[in-house]
């Protein structure tokens, strides 16, 4: 299966760069190039691509703004967020948006083709531990309220599975939550993909987002 990308960044010449890299393998096409942010959501919605490699710092329209824009609007499209820095506000702010992981501008091609193929596949571009690190970083900005008393979504969730969710927000892979409750590892991804569904989620590093939002963890 091809996968198809589009690419969002103000800077021509790193676009370029992108594109060499991602036309040269067999299973990836970039299907645009976006300058900002407005850009971007208009050639989402005309292309579905895949996976878009978002900048975040661009004129107008940002890419966190994008984001958001692009996953409301094209359910099945995955966002990659390009960032400076593994723990800044952007990348955060890209996760809250709705990013399925981010990446560091100056990764090796062969961390940057891994992370498209992840997204792509479903997974998050970027491990739980460090997802929970970054929240952690940046947990005073987080809602005081928490997930609305009226959200119907933590009640859709059996015992087994929210404190699956809780485990995972504590950055475990499935593997050691699998230790940790005595499961089958098979059966740690049964019901992490339940939990998804009922949350309406996209993927774990959502479900992580939502887990310290819903205040089922709270920052150490």
């Amino acid at each position: 299966m091809t996968i198809r990308i589009l690419l969002a960044d103000d800077e021509p010449l790193l676009r370029m760069a992108f594109t060499m890299v991602l036309e040269a393998q067999p299973d990836m096409e970039v299907v645009g190039e976006a300058g900002d942010g407005v850009e971007a959501v208009q050639l989402a919605r005309r292309f579905r691509p895949d996976v878009v490699l978002m900048d975040v710092r661009m004129p107008g329209t940002d890419g966190i703004e994008a984001t958001g824009r692009i996953v409301r609007q094209c359910r099945q499209t995955r966002v990659l967020i390009l960032t400076t820095f593994d723990l800044d506000e952007y990348a955060f702010a890209g996760l809250r948006a709705g990013a399925s992981g981010f990446l560091l501008k100056n990764a090796l091609p062969e961390e940057l083709l891994a992370a498209i193929r992840n997204v792509a596949a479903g997974d998050a571009a970027v491990s739980p531990r460090i997802t929970r690190r970054l929240l952690e970083n940046f947990a005073h900005q987080l809602p005081t309220g928490g997930v609305p008393a009226s959200d119907e979504r933590l009640g859709r969730l059996t015992p087994r599975e929210r404190e699956v969710l809780i485990e995972v927000a504590r950055g475990l892979s499935n593997t050691e939550i699998a230790a940790g409750l005595h499961l089958a590892e098979a059966t740690v991804k049964t019901h992490l993909g339940r939990i998804l569904l009922k949350l309406e989620l996209r993927d774990r590093v959502q479900a992580v987002v939502f887990a310290y939002e819903a205040r089922l963890i709270r920052p150490a």
